[in-house]
């Protein structure tokens, strides 16, 4: 998936809505491009930064946000059209169905003064249960009902395709059951982490102090939280460990799972209460942690069990209850994690819950509305091409055998590509939306989604089934359904209507930053491993595997060497499947773009050779800073590079760009031939 903390931007104005007249009218804007080069800096010293520093220069990280980018433009005309959707639907004396829900849910997520006058109140039933508890089995039961409505506490347990059998809907578990990132966040002695650690315990007392705790209580509780999720940290896997889909897919029967792993949570009961009766198996992540949680658990004392909940309960709810307590939840999360000074408006914080509880909901206007059938063919078209030069490139690799390309083309051709939205939209008719509280429908919706994913089993897996809105600026990748999924607002270019983007720029922005990007995650050191068809099945001769690794460590190589922040290196490990994408999605981009006539015919614009502008039309795309803060979490929790690392890295490769703007010896980013990675 191409995930975005230095996003780029999206202009509604891109889909034919402009509020500049003059540019709706056909008059271009000033070149993008050549507007954000910083002159001072060398284009071999730092491409990154040279490409968008004058951008960077005029655009500081606002008090509300942690990063700033192209892509926090895009989130801005998305609320103002978002706002405007809702407020027509309240405005509506008449309003039913679908926009009735809009209007409901709006109402109450903009009442700030009923929130604060409710304070917990709406998670009373959740609280009351988790105050009945008496032993370590009804912590255990208690958790499995707030499982459903996100309770997010001990484990965590999902409904999805099998991977060994894509035609199969499996209930799954994974590691979880920790508060802070990642499983480092718990023993990392750099200096910023152990800070946020120390800060960890304190905020979690002042939670259970906002649901009635004393203080002295409240921060013996904290401790003894902290306590608690340590030791599940310590049996975490760590990031680079997640990647292998083998190790990390281990099939049980649901008696032999209890039996062996956790004798006293009885998750046959558990799946029975879902309305799960015919599952009679389940695929554990991690069997290591389950045993540990098991015990951990079990010999907890039961005081520390109820106040693990509670914490876990209220901040999953945090942002829909009083303002004290989402102030609270964002002084550590937003403020101490992420270094944002203030949090967004509560407009915006709203507009946020809507997107997850009723997102496709508004999908449907906006794809309506901002997503024109001309803008839809030109990125169908995209693909296309993008996967023409793919098949160029798989026919030519000189280290893979035949029997494997074969089976790499089929892969290709047959991965199902979906753009701008949905042919079928989801039947949310069933998901009611209330007027008891915003809480409430927070919770009406979590438990919707929960059993639609339940009413899948046992089902056809639908494979015409999106996973994210039309209006999401992002993509991804769906190695069981062997398909990329491009929404609309990911082609959206802030600034700039899409009528005024010329190939060399889109193809760099678009076809290889996310279309290229994407389908590489196919071929990437996860997804190579499954099949056409979207089963993990391996289908390569033991000898290509092993040329692939060869060459995917290079790149391992490469960007564990990169050290964003003293002390903290990039985890090349855990980072290479984004690393091959984006490598593969550059190189991809750039023969597809040597066939169009504006590349063959050579012609400069703003003084930007066609393959100069294609380079900068990819680092547009990561175009964005961020505080060292949010730069701490992304290397500790993500699989994603920092954004200029993103551009440099698979910059540093390719002749093509040296030769663009005259790389040399001697400048910071050249890399000898012998070095550089070569993968697609």
């Amino acid at each position: 998936m191409k995930q975005y903390l230095s996003i780029l931007a999206v202009s509604f104005a891109a889909c034919g809505s402009s509020s500049e007249p003059s540019r709706s009218e056909g008059i271009p804007p000033p070149d993008l491009l050549a507007t954000y080069i910083d002159s001072t800096v060398k284009p071999g010293d730092d491409f990154f930064r040279w490409a968008t520093g004058t951008w960077m220069k005029n655009n500081p990280i606002p008090a509300s946000e942690s990063s700033w980018s192209m892509g926090h433009l895009v989130f801005e005309d998305l609320y103002a059209i978002k706002r405007r959707i809702n407020e027509t639907a309240v405005a509506n004396p008449n309003v039913e169905g679908d926009e009735k829900k809009v209007a409901d849910f709006w109402l109450l997520a903009m009442d700030s003064v009923k929130a604060d006058k409710e304070g917990t109140t709406p998670l009373n039933a959740e609280l009351a249960l988790i105050d009945g508890i008496q032993s370590p089995g009804d912590a255990i039961t208690v958790a499995g009902q707030l499982n459903p409505i996100g309770g997010d506490a001990f484990w965590a347990l999902y409904i999805g395709q099998d991977e060994k059998n894509s035609e199969k809907i499996a209930v799954q578990l994974w590691q979880s059951g920790i508060g802070l990132p990642d499983r480092d966040y718990y023993f990392n002695q750099e200096e910023g982490v152990a800070k946020n650690r120390s800060a960890y315990p304190g905020h979690i007392a002042r939670m259970l102090m906002l649901m009635g705790q004393d203080s002295a209580a409240a921060y013996k509780s904290g401790a003894d939280v902290m306590g608690f999720e340590t030791r599940l940290a310590s049996v975490h896997k760590r990031m680079e460990d997640l990647r292998d889909p083998y190790v990390n897919y281990n099939k049980m029967a649901v008696s032999d799972f209890s039996k062996t792993h956790t004798p006293h949570i009885n998750w046959r009961a558990m799946l029975d209460s879902y309305g799960l009766q015919g599952c009679d198996t389940l695929i554990i992540g991690q069997p290591d942690y389950y045993s540990a949680l098991d015990k951990e658990i079990t010999s907890a004392d039961v005081n520390t069990l109820k106040n693990y909940m509670r914490f876990h309960l209220v901040s999953s709810y945090a942002r829909y209850l009083s303002t004290a307590i989402s102030q609270e939840n964002f002084a550590f999360f937003g403020t101490e994690l992420n270094g944002r000074k203030e949090q967004r408006p509560r407009w915006k914080r709203a507009l946020d819950a809507q997107e997850d509880a009723i997102g496709m909901i508004l999908g449907k206007v906006y794809a309506r509305d901002y997503f024109p059938a001309k803008t839809k063919k030109r990125y169908n078209d995209l693909v296309e091409a993008i996967r023409t030069t793919y098949g160029e490139h798989i026919q030519a690799l000189d280290w893979m055998s035949a029997s494997t390309k074969a089976k790499a083309m089929e892969k290709l051709t047959t991965m199902t590509k979906k753009v701008g939205y949905p042919d079928v939209w989801k039947d949310m008719s069933d998901l009611a939306i209330g007027t008891e509280s915003y809480a409430a429908n927070m919770r009406t919706s979590m438990r919707w989604h929960f059993n639609d994913d339940v009413k899948k089993f046992g089902k056809p897996v639908d494979r015409s089934e999106w996973g994210m809105t039309p209006q999401t600026y992002n993509a991804y990748y769906n190695p069981s359904n062997n398909e990329i999924v491009l929404p609309a607002g990911i082609f959206l270019i802030a600034g700039l209507p899409d009528q005024f983007a010329d190939d060399a720029l889109v193809y760099g922005y678009a076809a290889a930053s996310t279309i290229g990007h994407e389908i590489t995650h196919g071929f990437d050191d996860q997804g190579r491993q499954y099949d056409a068809k979207g089963n993990l099945t391996d289908w390569w001769t033991p000898e290509d595997a092993a040329n692939f690794k060869s060459r995917a460590g290079g790149i391992v190589r490469q960007f564990s060497g990169y050290e964003p922040i003293k002390g903290i290196h990039v985890n090349g490990d855990a980072t290479q499947g984004e690393n091959i994408a984006d490598l593969g999605g550059v190189v991809l981009g750039l023969d597809a773009f040597k066939k169009t006539e504006q590349y063959k015919k050579g012609e400069k614009i703003a003084g930007l050779t066609p393959v100069q502008r294609y380079f900068l039309g990819y680092a547009l795309g990561w175009l964005g800073h961020e505080n060292e803060e949010s730069l701490r979490q992304q290397l500790l929790s993500d699989v994603h590079s920092p954004a200029s690392l993103r551009v440099n890295g698979p910059f540093a490769n390719l002749p093509e760009f040296y030769e663009a703007f005259g790389i040399k010896e001697g400048d910071a980013m050249w890399r000898a031939d012998s070095v550089r990675v070569k993968i697609w």
